[in-house]
């Protein structure tokens, strides 16, 4: 279970904001990353890294972070610019976007991972953090949450890809859809398998 951020940031910050991403390394949909914003001293009970997560228990988390939140801003990079950019940029920009949609600016940052560039905010970058940090914790539990909803709509347009299921990662039967189909206007054709089955490798 994540802690408090008591030991991250100065004693005179108030708005904690956490930042994480997800959909880094599926082969398919947008990356997306979640800025949350919590007065300091705020905690929700239950929240953790999403990956440790059900899918009930995220779904029940969800609307506990937005209640007790100052601000929750999400952002997107859609597949198009991952291959065209690369997928780091595709998640920096990510962080931009979330953190642009917030509707109040906070006094400190904490973001999973490594140091969000020119980032006009003091900010501490926490290795592993979205099961260290409260705020990262809820931040990767909203950005999970909203992306597995994007990946269920694609679903419905792209039937044959079971994208509800995966949600665009690399599991052996979305391989097998990508061999049996061929890949998607969603599908991150720059990445392995499919810039291999692209080229006819």
């Amino acid at each position: 279970m994540t802690g408090g951020d008591e030991g991250w940031i100065s004693p005179g910050a108030t708005l904690i904001c956490g930042i994480d991403e997800v959909g880094r390394g599926s082969l398919a949909g947008p990356v997306a990353s979640a800025a949350v914003i919590f007065q300091r001293g705020v905690y929700v009970p239950g929240v953790d890294d999403s990956k440790k997560l059900t899918p009930t228990k995220r779904l029940k988390l969800f609307p506990e972070i937005l209640r007790n939140s100052v601000s929750v801003g999400i952002g997107y990079v859609d597949s198009f610019l991952i291959d065209s950019w690369g997928i780091d940029y595709a998640v920096t920009l990510s962080m931009y976007r979330a953190i642009t949609g917030l509707s109040i600016m906070p006094d400190w940052v904490l973001v999973d991972g490594y140091p969000i560039p020119e980032l006009p905010f003091s900010q501490t970058a926490i290795k592993g953090g979205d099961g260290l940090s409260h705020a990262i914790g809820a931040a990767s539990i909203v950005a999970k949450v909203l992306r597995d909803r994007v990946m269920e709509f694609f679903d419905i347009i792209f039937p044959r890809y079971n994208f509800a299921k995966h949600k665009g990662y690399g599991t052996a039967a979305h391989i097998k859809s990508i061999k049996d189909f061929g890949p998607t206007k969603i599908h991150r054709k720059s990445f392995a398998p499919l810039r291999d089955f692209i080229n006819g490798i």
